[in-house]
């Protein structure tokens, strides 16, 4: 029976590597929107603690908005299907917005949140990710604000999860398959 599971040695990125590059992106997202008022919609669950962490990193007046979609299903491969969870208010009319991902992947889910918020009639839409996956994008999005590119290997660990577990790791690492027969 195979499991999957995260091993410590397999750490993709450092939590002091996260931590350093979430000062670079609060700065640079500090000085883009200087004087104009930015709303920031995180994408739960997975974005939540990249969220809090980059928030805290960016001198502006900010207000928060939180949307939640389904893709993933407890799987490591994303289905052709989203639906929201949770949609959030309607806050974004004429107003600066940045999207905040924990992963960026296919596109598809992204895609999916730009068409909808678009409709809500916005300023402007970017997107910050804490990670890129740009090898497996399926749509085409424009990503503004990107932590790390990371090559194709499932992920977990700050915020990230596998069937809702790992996400309280302090640091990204890779879900590698072992044999719960070897010994």
């Amino acid at each position: 029976m195979k499991i999957e599971k995260p091993i410590p040695n397999s750490i993709l990125i450092s939590e002091s590597q996260i931590r350093n590059r979430i000062q670079e992106l609060g700065n640079q997202i500090t000085q883009d929107y200087e004087n104009q008022e930015l709303v920031l919609i995180c994408v739960l669950r997975g974005a939540t603690i990249f969220f809090a962490d980059l928030v805290r990193e960016i001198s502006l007046p900010l207000r928060f908005e939180f949307l939640q979609t389904s893709s993933y299903n407890d799987s490591t491969e994303p289905s052709k299907n989203i639906e929201f969870i949770r949609e959030g208010s309607n806050y974004v009319k004429q107003k600066h917005v940045l999207i905040v991902e924990d992963i960026i992947d296919t596109g598809q889910t992204l895609e999916f949140l730009i068409k909808h918020l678009q409709s809500l009639e916005p300023k402007t839409i970017k997107i910050c990710t804490l990670l890129d996956k740009p090898s497996r994008r399926q749509f085409s999005v424009s990503v503004d604000y990107i932590g790390f590119e990371i090559p194709n290997v499932f992920v977990v660990g700050y915020g990230l999860d596998y069937s809702q577990k790992y996400r309280n790791l302090p640091y990204i690492a890779v879900i590698e398959s072992t044999d719960e027969n070897t010994s």
